[in-house]
């Protein structure tokens, strides 16, 4: 397990005939990968995430208990087949395409539980939840029916609060401590789908 790319955003305005209500929103989920297996640049890791990151809306991105997202490498190819086969172009996803902060390999949804700790290189954060994706991701994606796709695939990606700051650098090792292992991100993510839970998934 490793961690392949750390990515950083500005908040600019989103585009997107994915909301009744917004022509454009504002958006931070647009984020490039600025250290990674090509170019493996320490990176500054705060409490608040990665250093120079942003978040537009704070009532659901970021803070404390949503410093970094994560996103398995493996559901890269689900994506770029979904949206190649449903926007009939070509797509191949960069790093940082679903606005994660760390891409990483080894470990998916079925693996991670809330509460588990994962060290990467010398700093150790926690798990906190799954990603609930929004319009937002739709109008990212270029492509209504994301967020819907999100969640019934279970491929969401999760939260870690930061528990050591410091500097990290792309290529370097996951460890997984475990806790006390009751609910997986997987569980999380089929309870949502199984409560309908799916607002603003077609708006």
């Amino acid at each position: 397990m490793r961690l392949l790319s750390i990515s950083s955003g500005k908040v600019m305005p989103l585009f997107g005939s994915h909301h009744p209500n917004y022509s454009t929103v504002a958006s931070a989920i647009d984020k490039k990968s600025i250290s990674n297996l090509a170019s493996p640049t320490p990176i500054e890791i705060t409490r608040l995430g990665v250093a120079g990151d942003e978040q537009a809306d704070l009532s659901v991105h970021g803070g404390i208990e949503k410093a970094i997202y994560v996103y398995p490498i493996e559901h890269y190819d689900f994506w770029n087949s979904l949206l190649t086969r449903e926007t009939k172009k070509s797509v191949e996803l960069p790093l940082g395409a679903f606005g994660e902060n760390f891409t990483i390999e080894g470990l998916l949804e079925t693996e991670i539980f809330i509460g588990d700790q994962m060290q990467i290189g010398d700093l150790q954060f926690t798990v906190v939840k799954l990603r609930e994706p929004c319009f937002k991701f739709n109008a990212k994606m270029g492509y209504k029916g994301a967020a819907k796709a999100m969640l019934q695939s279970g491929f969401s990606g999760w939260y870690l609060r930061v528990n050591h700051t410091g500097l990290v650098t792309a290529g370097a090792e996951i460890k997984v401590i475990p806790g006390q292992r009751l609910t997986s991100i997987a569980d999380q993510n089929q309870a949502m789908f199984n409560r309908g839970n799916q607002k603003n998934l077609w708006d």
